[in-house]
């Protein structure tokens, strides 16, 4: 029997605590998803979740975030102006700048509410927002009245 790996599954959803129904199959030219930029994806509590990416080098003006639907889509391109004017200054260029794009499968209700760069590193922050209508609601028992019966 085979075992099957679903890791590479959780990394790219966001919101999913079962088995993930809605996703994206790996794109990439081997089958493999992408590796770059690397990313995280914490949990910070039942409702709340933060994707951070390392993106160093990176300005805002370089990235942007759409979210339409159930998909958090986020680019990266560095303006080509400033890659031609720095690259006869550089001996050795270590820290990617390539382009890249990433794509996020979100559950149902999971909304974007924010974004910051500090530090190299992009934070977004998720909350999940479930309709007052979809929560679980308790329902009172109704007993009926008690019988006495009365003694002559």
């Amino acid at each position: 029997m085979r075992h099957l790996d679903l890791n590479p599954l959780y990394r790219s959803t966001v919101g999913f605590d079962r088995l993930f129904s809605l996703l994206d199959g790996p794109s990439g030219p081997d089958g493999n998803a992408p590796s770059y930029p690397p990313y995280n994806i914490e949990r910070l509590s039942d409702n709340a979740y933060r994707i951070t990416m390392a993106v160093a080098g990176f300005g805002e003006s370089d990235i942007s975030i759409e979210s339409k639907e159930n998909s958090l889509l986020v680019k990266g391109e560095k303006s080509s102006t400033s890659e031609e004017a720095d690259s006869d200054t550089f001996i050795y260029r270590g820290i990617a700048s390539r382009a890249f794009e990433r794509r996020f499968q979100l559950a149902e209700y999971v909304e974007v509410k924010g974004a910051s760069l500090e530090n190299g590193l992009l934070h977004i922050e998720l909350v999940r927002e479930i309709p007052e209508a979809m929560k679980p609601r308790r329902i009172a028992i109704n007993a009926p009245a008690q019988k006495v019966i009365e003694q002559a």
